[in-house]
């Protein structure tokens, strides 16, 4: 795994930046106007990405500006396939 980002920081986006761990496990960090409302559901969102596409190790940053499920889980995909490497959509 290599550092890779997904994302802009215009409104109803997020950028996500993926890089590998030191230690086991994911380490999410969230910058968010609206963590303390939405902070876990948008974590939640991340992890549960990342351990669907079999990444378990990884340290996220991440900058929300209001974006949807919908759009975190694509940030994340595509953060995730180029630090891998690993094309999720080909098979």
């Amino acid at each position: 795994m290599k550092e890779a980002s997904a994302g802009t920081l215009e409104s109803g986006d997020i950028l996500v930046r993926i890089a590998p761990a030191e230690k086991p496990g994911l380490d999410v960090h969230l910058e968010s106007s609206v963590a303390y409302q939405f902070g876990e559901q948008i974590k939640q969102v991340i992890t549960e990405t990342l351990n669907g596409l079999g990444i378990n190790d990884a340290v996220v940053d991440a900058t929300d500006k209001g974006a949807l499920d919908c759009t975190i889980r694509a940030r994340v995909t595509a953060a995730a396939v180029r630090a891998t490497g690993k094309d999720v959509w080909a098979d």
